[in-house]
């Protein structure tokens, strides 16, 4: 089983990226996201090594967010990966927070011991939509990215270790609200 640390959105500010979720899966061969039972969530790290116990990559997701309150973040573009299997996600925009934290956890875990893709300089920040583009349908799902002309704010209120699959969460802690 993989371990990873993310902060997600668990409040109805998420309502609508999971309406993208579900425009989304139009284009997959079977619905990837809503079968999760997962709220979104942007994900800093994934350890499959063994030596990773999630224990440790929750110490390290603590100290990366001690004294952090709820995150606010903006989507106003859907990108995607080229797989095979294509992949859309929803990009935040630039956010120092959310690199502050990815240094934080990678300072405190060696990369070495993290999935490629979320290994510092490889990284991106990134709401998955969909992740199971169907063939026939990759370049419909690329021209509705393309058309995509929404301003989307999420509040990511908790962060948590995940162990998968299937997705079950081992640690979460609520995010304080910010000052008014």
């Amino acid at each position: 089983m993989a371990i990873a640390i993310n902060i997600r959105a668990d409040n109805a500010s998420a309502h609508e990226i999971e309406r993208l979720w579900d425009q989304v899966a139009a284009f997959e061969d079977e619905p990837s996201m809503r079968v999760l039972a997962y709220r979104p969530h942007l994900t800093f790290a994934i350890y499959d090594s063994p030596q990773i116990e999630q224990e440790i990559a929750w110490k390290a997701m603590l100290r990366a967010t001690e004294g952090a309150t709820r995150l606010t973040l903006a989507f106003k573009r859907i990108r995607w990966f080229a797989g095979p299997p294509l992949i859309l996600w929803a990009e935040p925009e630039t956010n120092e927070i959310l690199g502050r934290w990815h240094a934080s956890i990678s300072a405190a875990i060696d990369p070495i011991h993290c999935r490629p893709h979320y290994r510092p300089g490889a990284w991106t920040p990134h709401c998955t939509l969909g992740t199971r583009i169907a063939n026939e349908r990759s370049q419909d799902a690329i021209a509705f990215a393309q058309s995509f002309d929404r301003r989307i704010e999420t509040v990511f209120d908790v962060v948590d270790c995940v162990m998968f699959p299937p997705v079950r969460i081992v640690a979460q802690q609520e995010l304080p609200r910010g000052a008014p």
